[in-house]
């Protein structure tokens, strides 16, 4: 069988015994995804590309010591690396920005919320799509931080709540209800400004 067919698990153990070929396999399949997040909050391509190098290091480092055991959990395992990456820059400079962008399979900087179906419209590209765009991106950075961060997880990363779960260290239940009064606050907001809710 293909490495590329092995689970994320198989080729973490493959590289800890020795198959140095076995991470770039890793790194290629979670790399868009992996940039995107970091992008998604630093909103500075060249930081992201720093945070992303630094955050593999680290991988390379704890596996290279044989000091991962998260039993199947690779891709939340490097998002929660690199978050606290992140956290640790933002805390030296005093400064954390929003979300609002992310980078697209083009390389072209994107709203998350571009991947809302637009059953509403035979075009993507009409003003009253781009408005309604611009509309969910604003008021998602009015969103409480815990809920914007489950739904940014949840709508762009197709996480899992089991994922999201483990990543913001609280329980699905928890992470299910954060979900859920996301949407609630985002419905009730768009119904203030008068906006018609296609989603």
């Amino acid at each position: 069988m293909s490495m590329q067919f092995l689970s994320d698990n198989e080729l973490v153990k493959l590289y800890m015994n020795g198959g140095e070929e076995c991470l770039s396999i890793l790194i290629k399949r979670h790399k868009r995804r992996i940039f995107s997040y970091i992008f998604l909050i630093t909103r500075n391509k060249e930081l992201a590309e720093d945070v992303f190098q630094e955050t593999f290091f680290k991988v390379i480092q704890t596996l290279k010591k044989k000091h991962y055991n998260e039993e199947g959990k690779f891709l939340p395992w490097i998002l929660r690396i690199a978050k606290n990456l992140i956290i640790d820059h933002y805390r030296r400079i005093k400064k954390m920005p929003g979300v609002s962008v992310v980078i697209n399979d083009e390389g072209e900087e994107t709203s998350i919320f571009d991947i809302i179906p637009e059953q509403h419209t035979r075009s993507k590209d009409t003003e009253e799509t781009r408005q309604f765009k611009e509309t969910i991106r604003a008021l998602l950075n009015d969103l409480p931080q815990d809920q914007k961060e489950v739904v940014i997880m949840r709508t762009y990363y197709d996480m899992s709540f089991k994922e999201i779960a483990e990543f913001t260290n609280v329980s699905i239940n928890t992470s299910l209800g954060r979900m859920r009064y996301g949407l609630i606050n985002l419905k009730k907001m768009l119904e203030e400004k008068k906006v018609e809710l296609y989603i």
